[in-house]
């Protein structure tokens, strides 16, 4: 992968940015967390025009027929602008699913409108009590007629407070795991929503006899939904260190500017120093974000890699978050100050598809693959 963007790439990037910084500030922000959906329609409207919606959905469906740097460039503007739109949850990660298993008729109906912003989809496959990658699902479809019958619960569901339609993953009766569409607005579903930690929202999901249908015709879906997280994986880092950017720059800011005993902050070798090893993490997670983006464009999409990935960027936003709050002091902590905002998303994001012990047991496990070193 050519490291050095295209013009089209910066235009897409400065032009997110732009539409972004428009809408977005401190107070917008808040204002947008304070009611429902929790993010701007207006924002979500024109990045349908813009065609990021459309991105990684194929141009006979509707969609722009991009690849995953592209992708990533914007998931990188929208942990610069903490910006809440569900572009991961109700657009990339379901049209991945719809791509890899969706039948034509169902490409046909929802990636277009996918791609245009007037449907939203969520993915309903955490279940309480488990962790990633939750493979042992309770969730069951019993096969009714041409269609399914759910039973199950599933939580928590990013954003599937707004989803017009679910992706839900259940066992078959043959004991594979599928993917069903299901309508959340069925007698069958309860759906009860909440807000997460960082001002986002989340729902849990309630089958109780809802009808769903097949997802293609895979009846066993878990090397889809794999790949799925994969590439979710790839995006999730490149976020963080569009946050872990702007909290750094948050921070060198308030220490040029704050003053103690005379001085400003950044007079203090030590304080400098902190900074600087920030700056450091800032790098390798940069690194190893673009190192899980050029494997996807490679056509990789290796479970090592993602988990190398998100260990070292999860590492990087740990350092970084503390040392900003700490840095800033009682201020660093408060609801009015940005900084407060970007370490609660980049807890969140630590948390969403593995945690750091998820993730080194991933790697744990592959290590009997690598050959010894001969000295």
């Amino acid at each position: 992968m050519d490291l050095a963007l295209t013009d089209e790439q910066t235009m897409l990037r400065d032009t997110v940015r732009e539409l972004l910084h428009r809408f977005y500030d401190g107070e917008a922000l808040a204002k947008a967390g304070e009611t429902d959906p929790g993010w701007n329609r207006t924002v979500w409207k024109q990045l349908a025009d813009l065609g990021v919606l459309g991105l990684t959905i194929p141009e006979d469906d509707g969609g722009v027929g991009a690849g995953p740097v592209e992708v990533m460039l914007v998931q990188e503007e929208l942990g610069r602008a903490l910006a809440p739109e569900p572009v991961l949850d109700a657009v990339v990660i379901p049209a991945e699913l719809l791509k890899l298993t969706g039948s034509a008729e169902q490409k046909q109906r929802l990636l277009p409108a996918l791609a245009a912003g007037t449907t939203l989809l969520a993915f309903a496959h955490n279940e309480p009590g488990q962790r990633w990658p939750s493979t042992e699902l309770t969730t069951t479809a019993t096969a009714d007629g041409d269609g399914y019958t759910l039973i199950g619960v599933k939580n928590p569901v990013l954003h599937g407070d707004v989803a017009d339609e679910l992706i839900v993953s259940a066992v078959l009766p043959g004991g594979g795991v599928g993917l069903l569409l299901v309508d959340p607005d069925q007698a069958g579903v309860h759906r009860r929503t909440y807000r997460t930690f960082d001002g986002r929202r989340g729902a849990q999901f309630d089958f109780d006899g809802a009808t769903a249908v097949l997802l293609g015709d895979t009846i066993d879906a878990a090397e889809q939904i794999a790949l799925a997280q994969g590439y979710a994986q790839a995006a999730l880092c490149a976020e963080s260190v569009g946050a872990m950017e702007v909290a750094l720059t948050l921070t060198t800011e308030y220490l040029k500017t704050r003053k103690q005993f005379g001085v400003t902050l950044s007079k203090f070798q030590t304080l400098t120093q902190r900074a600087a090893d920030c700056y450091v993490s800032l790098e390798l997670a940069r690194s190893m974000s673009l190192f899980a983006t050029a494997a996807l464009a490679d056509g990789g999409n290796d479970p090592v890699v993602a988990s190398r990935a998100r260990l070292q960027v999860g590492k990087s936003a740990e350092h970084i978050g503390q040392e900003a709050i700490q840095m800033h002091g009682g201020i660093g902590v408060t609801a009015e100050y940005p900084v407060s905002h970007y370490v609660a998303r980049l807890t969140a994001i630590g948390q969403m598809l593995g945690g750091a012990l998820e993730h080194r047991r991933v790697l744990a496990d592959r290590v009997g693959e690598y050959d010894l070193p001969q000295l």
